[in-house]
């Protein structure tokens, strides 16, 4: 058996040096199998919990230590703190693993700073800051949240990721002996844990937030769709089940091929994937579409609590960065709305800039379009121009939706 910090540990490295998302990190490094839920586990622990961490180390380290020995001793503090392992145990396996790696220079600092840590020595500042520190969201995150959403802003940040959402297409009885929480959509369920098997090679079901399906459900059915920025293919799918034909656009090649296995693995036929920049104008698509969603790049915040390395790195310059995409897509893809059609606008932020923000000033901008009523099952709270899903309240999801229409 391998050191149990060393798959972790190669994981989170990846995460925090290259930049990669968890999931993806997860999903290709080599972890071993018997062990998986452990590494996954420990993996989402750690960015759940990396102010904290991080606020630990400093209370050992009268210097910052390199990014490898930071990200070996997070992990150690959290076998520690979280999983109440012996301190012993966990500083033999943190030295040992540091010598394999060629970095035993490093190996007497671990050694210290483990037997020293004491959790009585942490501070946690009071108020937002300390927020920032005991949740995966930054302190400029935290300030918008309060300025918008006052004293809800907790129990925002504090929200808990519902589980493993899974849609199933059929055969959702024969899992449901397995502890679950229904959700409001029919066949879409919520597991503690949930492994794949050869059913979800065979489409049998598959795996979407509980945010993607309440989009795909308050966007109505009809003969011609456009998802405009559709990769991984998740809300295309389930759409085509509604639409006659769903033509599915990104901007990256390797992107439009998962939107193609994903249709392929699961039967759908009525998708046509495509390569193309949903900012920039295509002649053909003009007025060719009874419905335009336009799911753009946005900060996803509204996903933290199933996504927690995703704050590692935004700032408030990356966010404002965003808005100009976002406002180009949106003013693009009206053109391909065909007069009576409508024009879908969503996000997974909590952020009212990139939310109502942007529908408002584009309204403002285009007398033909007004903006309607939507709806869903999944609680909600009503904006100026659409409906925001909030973590607390929603599964751990926070979406936004807009629907408007060509008049």
């Amino acid at each position: 058996m391998t050191n149990p910090l060393y798959d972790p540990y190669q994981v989170l490295s990846r995460v925090y040096a290259e930049g990669a998302h968890l999931k993806i990190a997860l999903a290709e490094a080599p972890v071993e199998e018997a062990h998986r839920a452990r590494t996954v586990k420990v993996c989402y622990g750690v960015l759940e919990h990396d102010a904290y961490l991080t606020r630990c180390i400093a209370s050992v380290a009268p210097r910052n230590p390199k990014q490898s020995v930071r990200i070996l001793l997070k992990i150690a503090l959290y076998f520690l703190i979280y999983l109440q392992k012996p301190r012993y145990a966990v500083t033999d396996l943190a030295v040992g693993l540091l010598k394999k790696m060629g970095k035993g220079g490093a190996a007497g600092f671990v050694n210290a700073a483990l037997r020293a840590f004491d959790a009585s020595r942490v501070t946690i500042p009071q108020g937002d800051e300390g927020l920032a520190v005991t949740t995966p969201y930054p302190l400029f995150a935290i300030r918008r949240l309060r300025a918008q959403y006052g004293a809800r802003t907790e129990s925002i940040v504090r929200a808990k990721s519902g589980g493993v959402s899974v849609r199933f297409v059929r055969g959702a009885q024969d899992y449901l002996s397995r502890p679950h929480t229904a959700t409001p959509f029919e066949d879409v369920f919520l597991f503690e844990h949930f492994t794949r098997d050869e059913r979800f090679f065979a489409g049998d079901y598959t795996f979407q937030s509980v945010g993607s399906v309440a989009i795909c459900h308050a966007v109505e059915g009809c003969e011609n769709l456009l998802d405009a920025c559709a990769a991984p293919g998740g809300k295309s799918v389930l759409l085509a089940e509604k639409c006659a034909h769903v033509t599915a656009c990104d901007l990256h090649a390797h992107r439009v091929s998962l939107i193609g296995s994903y249709c392929s693995r699961m039967g759908t036929q009525n998708v046509t994937a495509m390569q193309a920049d949903s900012s920039v104008f295509l002649s053909a698509f003009e007025g060719a579409f009874d419905g335009v969603l336009c799911d753009v790049p946005c900060s996803g915040f509204g996903t933290v609590a199933e996504n927690p390395d995703l704050p590692l790195g935004k700032t408030e310059e990356s966010i404002a960065a965003l808005r100009p995409v976002q406002s180009a897509i949106l003013e693009n893809c009206s053109r391909y709305v065909r007069p009576g059609g409508h024009l879908y606008y969503s996000t997974c932020s909590l952020f009212a800039e990139e939310n109502d923000g942007v529908v408002s000033a584009f309204l403002s901008a285009h007398p033909e379009f007004e903006c309607l009523a939507a709806d869903s099952p999944l609680d909600y709270e009503k904006t100026a121009c659409g409906i925001q899903f909030l973590p607390d309240t929603a599964f751990g999801a926070g979406f936004y939706f807009a629907k408007m229409r060509r008049v």
